[in-house]
């Protein structure tokens, strides 16, 4: 072979090669079309999550009995926590305090040790789901 023939092919294999390592940038712009109803849905199931309608999780049980002292604990325990949401249920005859929606037993583990600084007596619960 011809070595003019043979470096000009040498180059320009080297240039594609080159030329083809390269990447080029691309710029785009998308659009999403979305139905209104979706945000309403998505707002419906955060709420039917946090009155436990929707709920296979566990909560932690902090007291049962009456309706007053159930207010004293639910006002002692939002003022020393806000990381979980915690409301009184009623269950004939007692009204329960349940703290916290946790997807899995080692978040509510986790969330019991803390709790129980405070409240010797909560313990873990799963409750039924709300039909």
């Amino acid at each position: 072979m011809n070595p003019l023939i043979f470096s000009k092919l040498f180059i320009a294999s080297t240039l594609l090669i080159f030329i083809s390592s390269k990447s080029f940038a691309q710029s785009a712009t998308l659009t999403v079309n979305q139905d209104a109803k979706i945000t309403q849905l998505l707002d419906l199931k955060k709420e039917l999550e946090k009155t436990r309608e929707l709920s296979d999780g566990y909560t932690i049980q902090l007291y049962y009995g009456e309706l007053d002292k159930a207010n004293q604990i639910l006002r002692k325990y939002k003022g020393s926590y806000s990381n979980w949401p915690a409301s009184i249920e009623y269950e004939t005859p007692n009204y329960k305090v349940w703290a916290g929606n946790f997807a899995s037993r080692i978040e509510a583990d986790r969330a019991l040790l803390e709790i129980q600084k405070n409240f010797s007596s909560a313990f873990i619960l799963k409750p039924e789901r709300r039909k």
